[in-house]
């Protein structure tokens, strides 16, 4: 099955870059040598082709394949396959895609390409899948703002093929300084419990400082009455010369212990009924170039659950076929 896959995906991008208009094509990959407490290891932690281009003026096309996930899974099909989607202009401000797509939950810790994480909140660490099957309608009411609603399959399907999610997203600014992700979510699980997910992601930038302070709240839209159940990540970054970014990062997930159903299950899947979970930490990022096409890393973080120090140096690239 793997073979298969993978020989579909070849022959796909081979028409497709033969057919069509190509905006760009690469790999980027990164490799990290770690240190958990007195543990240590060396990984490749990601290997991804990019592909992107035009079918016609208004039609495009988008494909990104990872390489160090399994092709094939039981649950899910497309496993390794973070994005295949194309995308209609069918207005001057109006376009629709759909596909295999990144579902939009909203907040920068979400948003981010994960070749560019080292470690995350326990929320995206309990959610194993971060994209769907689904579609997109999307208006741009000018070019720094952007108004989505995207309905796909439940990030919390576990398999169920009957589980799905809707979200209105706003990507914009209120300011040149003051950038958003915002987003407001209804997403089903597989005991189809439906969640609501209110989520402020939030980028504010100040000469070679920016912070980003993600805020979410989360709640069951058959609970009569709450304990409270979000989270709040910030990310500090300073960008010392054109080759070198430091950054912090650090946050906290938490969900009351009484938010349980009748039936005895948790109404959020994500962080569980109890959890007070603090994390943090920060790094440093050389890019000898002076743009992302090479960088190095050495970060360094702990939370209060595992009480462990984590050390990782590695080395991210990115190789351009097309561009």
């Amino acid at each position: 099955m793997r073979k298969t896959l993978l020989s579909l995906l070849i022959l796909l991008a081979t028409g497709l870059l033969a057919h069509a208009q190509v905006e760009y094509v690469f790999f980027d990959a990164r490799a990290s040598g770690r240190l958990t407490g007195d543990k240590a290891s060396l990984s490749g932690d990601h290997l991804n082709l990019h592909v992107k281009g035009k079918i016609t003026p208004t039609l495009t096309y988008q494909l990104r394949q990872r390489f160090t996930k399994p092709f094939y899974d039981a649950k899910n099909p497309l496993n390794a396959t973070d994005i295949l989607s194309l995308t209609w202009d069918f207005a001057p401000k109006w376009s629709v895609n759909a596909g295999k797509l990144p579902i939009h939950i909203g907040g920068y810790e979400w948003d981010d390409t994960p070749v560019d994480l080292y470690y995350w909140n326990d929320f995206c660490n309990t959610i194993a899948q971060v994209y769907a099957l689904g579609g997109t309608l999307m208006y741009h009411p000018s070019e720094e703002q952007l108004l989505q609603l995207q309905f796909s399959h439940s990030l919390l399907h576990m398999g169920n093929p009957d589980v799905f999610n809707a979200s209105l997203g706003w990507l914009g600014q209120f300011a040149p300084w003051w950038k958003t992700i915002w987003g407001l979510n209804w997403m089903d699980d597989p005991y189809h419990h439906h969640m609501a997910y209110l989520a402020l992601g939030n980028r504010f930038e100040v000469g070679p400082a920016a912070l980003e302070l993600d805020l979410m709240y989360r709640r069951s839209l058959i609970q009569k009455s709450a304990g409270f159940d979000g989270s709040v990540v910030a990310r500090l970054e300073y960008r010392i010369h054109s080759q070198w970014l430091l950054f912090a990062k650090g946050g906290w997930d938490f969900n009351d212990a009484a938010n349980i159903g009748p039936d005895g299950i948790a109404y959020d899947l994500t962080v569980a009924p109890g959890t007070r979970y603090l994390f943090g930490g920060g790094g440093l990022e050389y890019y000898p170039l002076g743009n992302r096409n090479i960088r190095l890393h050495l970060v360094g973080w702990a939370d209060d659950r595992s009480r462990k120090l984590n050390l990782s140096l590695g080395l991210t690239f990115r190789l351009h076929i097309v561009k």
